[in-house]
């Protein structure tokens, strides 16, 4: 999509509503969040993380319910819609979203170097393919010595029957949802393709070791999305 930011601007204002509508939606965002607080700190400590591609602070609530007391979140988004709608939302101090593009981010002034751990929720497929290890290698400098990152992806390449299910929800449910209530067809249209267009989940494990990161992991998620959503786990090396 030639403008991906402005598509998400318009749809930020039901984005929160269509994607409650996914079963296990929440509570993906919930597993994925407790497997990087789990791994990033002592569970009475809090945290300094970042939240990346945070979008309207569905990614970000979850951080910070599976998060310590005291943890430390900057949300970043490309969009500018999206992140209204997270701002107007209640946080606890500690919690800043600001605008910015991943592959782009201005590392001195987030800090190299200085976060025990990044979440990234939907994200990497929405960087062009060229660029994607490049972002990688961003995401690896800003984490401090031993810190995680966490990012949960769809991926259905080279898997027939999962490319088949995501085709058929795609088509039979979202595209006619984002239609009928957001009235963003295109938006839901290019999240169908960008999906069917990913890494496979070998591929993507490369993409991190080339960037850097050790200790990498992968798994599914239970329910109708097995095999197409899975939460990655890579680990920049101990000093």
């Amino acid at each position: 999509m030639r403008d991906l930011a402005s598509a998400f601007d318009r749809g930020a204002d039901r984005y929160d509503l269509l994607v409650s509508l996914n079963p296990g939606y929440h509570a993906h965002l919930h597993s994925a969040a407790d497997e990087l607080a789990r791994r990033s700190g002592p569970a009475d400590a809090g945290l300094r993380l970042l939240d990346l591609a945070c979008g309207s602070g569905a990614s970000t609530r979850a951080l910070l319910d599976q998060s310590p007391a005291g943890t430390t979140i900057t949300g970043i988004d490309l969009s500018e819609g999206m992140l209204a709608r997270a701002r107007a939302k209640t946080w606890p101090p500690g919690t800043t979203f600001r605008q910015g593009r991943v592959g782009g981010l201005d590392l001195a002034a987030l800090g190299r170097g200085s976060w025990q751990g990044v979440f990234a929720s939907y994200l990497f497929r929405n960087v062009p393919a060229d660029e994607r290890t490049t972002a990688l290698v961003e995401v690896h400098d800003l984490l401090a010595p031993g810190g995680w990152l966490v990012t949960q992806e769809y991926s259905v390449a080279g898997n027939r029957r999962a490319r088949a299910v995501w085709d058929a929800v795609s088509l039979g449910v979202i595209l006619p949802l984002g239609t009928v209530v957001d009235r963003n067809p295109g938006l839901y249209r290019y999240l169908w393709r960008s999906v069917r267009d990913f890494d496979t989940t070998p591929a993507f494990m490369g993409r991190l070791a080339e960037a850097g990161f050790t200790e990498i992991a992968c798994r599914t998620v239970p329910g109708w999305q097995r095999g197409i959503l899975h939460t990655f786990v890579a680990r920049k090396a101990p000093a």
